[in-house]
């Protein structure tokens, strides 16, 4: 079986975290390793994944750099570059993943794609005490009616999934994607001149449409559960746009400010 990465992207929000790490550490096909792309935690945070290091049977890799804003597209580029893996599954700290996750996304992972997953939202009050354990349909399901829980269909998993094969750029989320690590290096990964919240997702995809890499919807499996938190600011969000509307004018496939540089 080729090697699994798995990258989660944290700042700040251990109790988060930790919620996410215990679920990749039981699921039902482990990763290779789980690498998490820190952008700038404080140190309750590494003291935090020092415990998962300690506890784990799986080897977590740490990577860290100073806190100068909100600079994801980067700590995604470092963390992937310090990865061993052949496929790659991105995650983030505010999203705790279905026990089969890294099962589905490694079966329906397939040549010349990218995956893209779903999310069941959780409010803020059952964001405090969830865990791995009851995401779940099953689970989920008495919380639905007061408010808790929303796009609980997500959470369904059927024998046949919903698979849909295109190039839109509508419903992209970086909390739920997987790529060949030979796909994100010929575009040259994140764009880094993306910085603050938004785009660095879409951006990267429109990439990879305009090489032939295609992206392959997956409903009714391999959902996250998506942790309550305030939205960040989006003040940097019309310049991010830009860059991203310029790939698609120009039909841009690689940027030159990206991943390379980490190696």
């Amino acid at each position: 079986m080729e090697k699994i990465s798995v990258i989660i992207s944290t700042y700040n929000r251990p109790h988060y975290l930790a919620k996410v790490l215990d679920g990749f550490l039981n699921q039902t096909l482990k990763p290779h390793e789980i690498v998490i792309a820190d952008d700038g935690s404080k140190k309750d945070t590494k003291q935090l994944i020092e415990t998962y290091k300690d506890k784990s049977d799986i080897p977590i890799i740490h990577v860290w750099h100073e806190d100068n804003g909100f600079r994801l597209a980067e700590i995604r580029n470092k963390a992937i570059a310090k990865s061993n893996g052949d496929y790659i599954i991105i995650c983030d700290d505010d999203s705790i993943p279905d026990v089969h996750f890294v099962e589905d996304h490694n079966k329906y992972k397939m040549k010349g794609c990218f995956i893209q997953g779903h999310r069941v939202l959780l409010g803020k009050e059952i964001s405090t005490f969830i865990t791995y354990r009851e995401c779940n349909f099953m689970q989920l399901l008495k919380y639905t009616f007061n408010g808790y829980v929303k796009n609980i269909r997500n959470a369904i998993r059927m024998p046949f999934p919903l698979i849909k094969i295109s190039k839109e750029l509508k419903g992209i989320r970086g909390c739920n994607m997987s790529f060949y690590k030979k796909d994100l290096l010929r575009v040259n990964g994140y764009n880094e001149n993306i910085v603050g919240w938004g785009r660095e997702d879409s951006e990267l995809a429109a990439r990879l449409y305009n090489i032939g890499i295609v992206r392959k919807d997956i409903k009714f499996r391999l959902p996250v559960y998506h942790l309550y938190h305030d939205e960040f600011s989006r003040d940097r969000l019309n310049k991010n746009d830009e860059i991203l509307n310029e790939t698609i004018k120009k039909g841009i496939s690689y940027c030159f400010n990206g991943i390379n540089k980490h190696f």
